[in-house]
């Protein structure tokens, strides 16, 4: 049950890259159509812009990260228990010890980052140390171990970058559009179909495709969830540790200042606001994810 689970969401977590891929040419193809008439260039710009945007950001995402956080780094001189439960998990997990930061915070709570094992770190909230016993730190450190061995850490860096360079794209598009609906030009010479492709390309760029991103990003971060949880199951062979700690975590507080671009990485939501639909959520239920764990 436990390897099907992680097997199926691993499978899922490719599909969902694959739709962001499929989404960014589309708007691509639809910012060329509307410059020239056709969409090939625009399908270039928007992989080859990805491509630039995506090496930049992944040169040293942990260290802006832990600074939108207030992330402050920890040694095990600092605090040898979560050190060395960070450190034995890592074990467990095949991994290099990653960098641990605390965050000044009463609300429990945790994520993991990086670029790649290599170059990872784990942050917990000092509410997160003092409310939680050792079973159930190894259950949410096991959780953001899971993150880093799976290289969840780096997907959810590339769904972030995609996003915004969708959103980008999108917002120059629509630029295009309102200087082009302004001028003197019309489409008395275009062809029904032509008229109908513009039409669509319109409507995909400037709406359609940044919203079908958004809920590709939101899955994307919920179905790694589920993949983490089943990890952490993994390296403990102790579901309770973690299923007792997400019920702390979820009938806490928010945290006060989270960076709100990086609520997706955290083991839950720190603003603890859910959306009118379960579809924009970045997390699954917890109750949900506690269900789950008690099957294994």
């Amino acid at each position: 049950m436990l390897y099907q689970q992680i097997a199926r969401n691993k499978r899922k977590t490719a599909f969902l890259l694959v739709i962001f891929v499929i989404i960014l040419a589309l708007v691509g193809g639809g910012l060329g159509y509307l410059i020239n008439g056709e969409p090939f260039s625009g399908i270039a710009i928007a992989l080859i812009g990805s491509l630039i945007y995506l090496f930049i950001v992944l040169q040293n995402p942990g260290n802006l990260v832990m600074s939108m956080n207030h992330g402050r780094e920890i040694h095990e001189e600092d605090d040898p228990e979560l050190w060395h439960i960070v450190e034995d998990m890592a074990l467990a997990g095949q991994v290099p010890m990653p960098r641990v930061f605390i965050i000044n915070d009463p609300s429990p709570n945790a994520f993991a980052t990086g670029r790649d094992p290599k170059h990872s770190y784990v942050a917990v909230t000092t509410g997160l140390r003092e409310r939680l016993n050792r079973s159930e730190l190894e259950g949410v450190l096991g959780h953001e171990i899971s993150h880093i061995r799976n290289y969840d850490i780096l997907v959810s860096t590339i769904g972030v970058a995609l996003a915004a360079v969708i959103s980008f794209i999108s917002n120059f598009a629509s630029r295009i559009w309102w200087w082009g609906g302004n001028s003197d030009r019309d489409d008395r010479d275009s062809s029904p179909l032509e008229a109908i492709f513009k039409v669509v390309a319109i409507v995909f760029t400037l709406i359609l495709g940044p919203l079908a991103a958004g809920l590709a990003q939101m899955a994307l971060s919920r179905n790694r969830e589920y993949l983490a949880d089943a990890g952490s199951v993994e390296l403990t062979r102790n579901p309770q540790g973690l299923i007792s700690a997400l019920e702390k975590i979820s009938n806490s507080e928010p945290m006060k200042d989270p960076d709100p671009s990086s609520a997706g990485l955290y083991i839950e939501n720190p603003l603890h606001n859910r959306g009118l639909s379960s579809l924009f959520d970045t997390h699954p239920p917890t109750a949900d994810r506690i269900k789950r764990l008690k099957n294994m």
